[in-house]
């Protein structure tokens, strides 16, 4: 939207989960990657997109972060931005 990118979007019950994806050498030096500035439009991001939803701002969601590692793991850290 106008207001910020999402990487992924996914629906788990009623629940929308947005995540964003870091990657880099480590799990650490991904997660130094998301700066103030980028979780502000996440977050606004999350809430354009909610907000055209049937249910709007009452919709339950979180904000997880994917952090890719250089040997392609992943790490999940739920409700990272909340």
């Amino acid at each position: 939207s106008a207001a910020g990118e999402i990487d992924l979007i996914f629906r788990n019950g009623d629940e929308i989960v947005c995540v964003e994806v870091k990657a880099s050498k480590s799990f650490a030096r991904a997660a130094s990657h998301l700066s103030p500035k980028q979780i502000a439009r996440l977050c606004a991001g999350a809430e354009d997109y909610i907000g055209g939803l049937p249910r709007g701002l009452l919709t339950p969601m979180r904000i997880d972060v994917a952090l890719v590692d250089g040997g392609g793991r992943v790490e999940i850290l739920e409700n990272a931005l909340m």
